[in-house]
């Protein structure tokens, strides 16, 4: 364990995971202070227009649960069931994730979720300082300096380690990167997000649905609406960056509202702001970010987005940012030595953050366009029927991510395996109705372990 007079982090960031990870830490007796650019969102406006709800799912609640504060987390969170899709003719119908409801995701919002967690920050012992964005660092010296944005005063401070928990722009990673390249790729995707609000109805309820993540799929594009238990929507529009529709050809809220009246005309009286949101909000960006380091010897180490920022289209940014933040504490337990802990860490991590970047570009494809085929829709009735049959071996791939603490590298790995025999089983039917029951065991317990967890 390393010795108790060094157990001091300075974490840049006090986000969701800065939050969290200096609660966990602070608990095992470090001494935390968190450095955050923004001022205190439990008494300046949050941010808005920036942030895609967040699904919670058992990765992310089994880190709150470590920290002691899951309970204070759910109880402003709302149950989504499943998908319910909305087609361009029909009626709307509701895909569910698991089989019943101990396997849901749950949406909450980030402002709420972010002031919750730096409350239990600061009552867990955790100095938090706002209005300081990370302007240089002396690596060699352990100096620091931040600056506040409202007049450009500099505030300069002695480190031991910094945890950069900065986002996917981290300033951080960036100065790192500056000392010793660390290796890195941003790819970004050729669609961006503007996100837009359903409010509730006069009386406080919600228009829709409440229990599902609602999903207008387009093909090349798609909106989507997660419930707050406030009774608002947050609804977030995926489009292309180029071509027609896209964010080049619709600019203003006149062309937004034509868009919608054309691809999502159930929505359009749901959403009364449209025009002004959508010219108020600006597009933001989706990329997928990869490191070769994520740490500097035992000066600093990222976690979350600053390490592996992601498409979101699996909900899985923030859970798989918390699972950092427990392996991390993990290790920071294990480990004699600062060094030896951030290199544990970033090998148990790098291998399950690059599987979940795969996976969330993945999701995007089944996302927009492939809800809605009849063959997919096949796969997907096969793959319940197969779980149903041999739970412990076929673990559908929703379930291992969302549902179970399955590493993301052996989901992938497992998911590869499973999609070959769905699509080879189901090529050419129209139901289950013919399908090689027997074959299809004798390949699950020849290419399927047993799996963890499962039941």
């Amino acid at each position: 364990m390393i010795a108790h007079a060094s157990r001091s982090l300075s974490i840049v960031g006090a986000g969701l995971a800065g939050s969290l990870l200096a609660i966990l830490l602070s608990r095992q007796g470090w001494r935390i202070t968190l450095y955050e650019r923004r001022g205190d969102p439990r008494i300046a406006d949050y941010e808005s227009g920036r942030s895609i709800n967040l699904a919670l799912a058992e990765r992310g609640r089994n880190a709150l649960r470590q920290a002691g504060v899951e309970d204070e987390v759910m109880a402003r969170a709302v149950m989504m069931r499943g998908r319910m899709v909305h087609p361009r003719e029909g009626e709307p119908q509701l895909q569910r994730y698991g089989r019943d409801d101990s396997e849901v995701i749950w949406s909450i919002h980030r402002s709420d979720l972010n002031t919750t967690l730096l409350e239990l920050a600061e009552q867990a012992g955790a100095t938090v300082h706002f209005h300081r964005r990370l302007h240089t660092v002396d690596f060699d010296a352990g100096y620091a300096r931040f600056i506040d944005d409202r007049d450009d005063s500099p505030h300069d401070i002695r480190f031991d380690t910094l945890v950069g928990a900065d986002g996917a722009g981290s300033a951080l990673r960036a100065a790192m990167n500056r000392r010793d390249p660390l290796g890195e790729d941003i790819a970004f995707l050729d669609h961006s997000y503007k996100e837009l609000e359903i409010p509730p109805t006069d009386d406080g309820g919600f228009r829709i649905e409440r229990n599902a993540l609602h999903i207008w799929p387009r093909g090349h594009y798609m909106c989507i609406a997660l419930p707050n238990h406030e009774g608002t929507f947050t609804v977030t529009l995926f489009l292309p960056n180029q071509g027609d529709p896209s964010f080049a050809t619709v600019n203003t809220g006149v062309q937004a509202e034509a868009l919608f009246a054309r691809e999502f005309a159930d929505t359009l009286p749901l959403i009364p702001n449209l025009r002004a949101d959508w010219e108020q909000h600006p597009p933001g960006l989706l990329g997928t970010l990869t490191l070769e380091r994520w740490h500097q010897q035992d000066r600093a180490v990222l976690i979350g987005d600053a390490a592996h920022a992601m498409v979101p289209f699996h909900g899985q940014g923030m859970n798989c940012a918390f699972e950092d933040c427990v392996a991390l504490a993990r290790h920071l337990m294990e480990a004699d030595d600062l060094q030896s802990a951030f290199a544990a860490f970033e090998a148990e991590r790098k291998p399950n953050a690059r599987a979940i970047q795969q996976m969330a570009l993945e999701n995007y494809l089944e996302m927009r366009d492939r809800v809605a085929d009849p063959a997919f829709l096949l796969q997907r009735e096969l793959e319940q029927e197969l779980q149903r049959r041999w739970p412990t071996r076929f673990v559908p791939h929703y379930t291992m991510v969302t549902f179970l603490h399955t590493p993301y590298a052996e989901a992938l790995r497992r998911t590869d395996i499973q999609r070959e025999m769905l699509i080879t089983a189901t090529a050419g039917h129209d139901t289950l109705d013919n399908i090689d029951w027997n074959a299809l065991e004798a390949q699950i317990h020849a290419r399927l372990p047993v799996l963890e967890g499962a039941h």
